[in-house]
């Protein structure tokens, strides 16, 4: 049985690669039979990514607005906000890797965190500003084996925290297991 949509507020959608994550949060959206704004995180940095990239737009009512915005997303987000309907950030993985990646090779965890830190709240801010529906994507990415190199171990480090930070304020947590939504909160 799905979990019951949440009018409005955040809901935070996790759960690991190909667990359904995204699909869910089209299928909440589609239930609202409202206009939808879809912010879409990822670069089409290769040809392998061109077509994730284009089979997730597949999978979306062709009415919905997209917004492609890698970082800043509470601004991006305001700037495109006339939406009646539900809010979809797909994701927060790619979202807090395209943080790091923008910055000098060399930033210390503290500078990085700091960075996503801001993106967070900026984003929180933009949430709380706008309400409405908000469906957010994220990887869960700490049950899997620890990173074998420092930067990876940072990244892991930063979506978790990222990951923590927007459950705190989400009104519902839900972890998909192989497309299978389970309410955390």
């Amino acid at each position: 049985m799905l979990p019951e949509v949440v009018s409005e507020g955040m809901t935070l959608i996790l759960g690991g690669a190909r667990s359904g994550k995204s699909a869910y949060a089209v299928h909440l959206a589609c239930l609202t039979g409202r206009s939808v704004l879809v912010v879409a995180t990822a670069v089409a940095g290769d040809e392998e990514m061109r077509a994730r990239i284009a089979a997730h737009r597949a999978t979306r009512p062709s009415d919905w607005r997209i917004v492609e915005a890698p970082t800043g997303l509470g601004p991006a987000i305001e700037a495109n906000a006339p939406c009646s309907g539900p809010i979809i950030l797909d994701c927060v993985t790619l979202w807090v890797s395209n943080i790091m990646l923008a910055m000098p090779v060399d930033s210390s965890a503290e500078v990085v965190r700091r960075q996503v830190e801001i993106e967070i709240e900026a984003l929180l801010a933009t949430q709380a500003k706008l309400g409405g529906q908000w469906l957010v994507v994220s990887n869960e990415v700490g049950l899997g084996l620890v990173p074998p190199s420092p930067l990876g171990r940072m990244y892991r480090d930063m979506l978790g925290w990222a990951n923590q930070r927007l459950a705190q304020a989400a009104r519902r947590v839900v972890f998909m297991v192989a497309g299978l939504p389970l309410v955390v909160k």
